[in-house]
């Protein structure tokens, strides 16, 4: 008999520790935490390059390239003015540092860095508003030239600072 209460009392914790396990804890692949009952559209504005250099399709890359990361990853309508959410900003810097330098004084290996200031607004929840930079980088051989490499080199450093703008919006981690 004992050891039938036992059993009882484990069936019984066991169930109720999985009821509130299955009312409080809900995980999303894409990552993202927005309550869609308040939110429903997120404006993009344009990105302009304003870096001393300048590269020209960085602009449109970085600009389409977030939105598409809202688009795949949440059900926000994409809007150009007047979202829920609102993201604008500006591409602050793109340039090359010598890195590795070899015993001969020449570098063997060159950093690419881009910056982006971005100015987020939560129009449904106003504490979350935020100015913010942010940067990514990526190494590269001197072997290659930089019109070589800026395209390939671009796309990974954008994709990184996209995925942090993302995780800093919307992703509440």
């Amino acid at each position: 008999m004992n050891s039938v209460l036992k059993f009882n009392k484990f069936i019984f914790i066991l169930l109720t520790g999985w009821y509130f396990l299955s009312c409080s804890v809900s995980y999303k692949f894409n990552g993202a935490s927005i309550d869609y009952s308040k939110v429903s559209s997120i404006s993009i504005k344009d990105f302009p390059n304003i870096a001393p250099l300048v590269y020209t399709p960085l602009s449109q890359v970085f600009t389409e390239s977030l939105k598409d990361k809202y688009t795949r990853q949440t059900k926000l309508q994409i809007l150009r003015d007047g979202g829920d959410l609102d993201l604008e900003g500006e591409i602050t810097g793109y340039n090359f540092t010598s890195e590795a330098v070899k015993a001969d004084d020449y570098a063997s290996q060159t950093r690419m860095t881009i910056t982006v200031r971005v100015r987020y607004t939560n129009n449904s929840e106003p504490e979350k508003d935020f100015e913010q930079s942010f940067s990514a980088y990526q190494t590269f051989s001197n072997e290659s030239t930089i019109d070589q490499v800026q395209d390939a080199l671009g796309k990974l450093i954008i994709e990184e600072i996209v995925d942090q703008i993302y995780n800093a919006t919307v992703a509440d981690w």
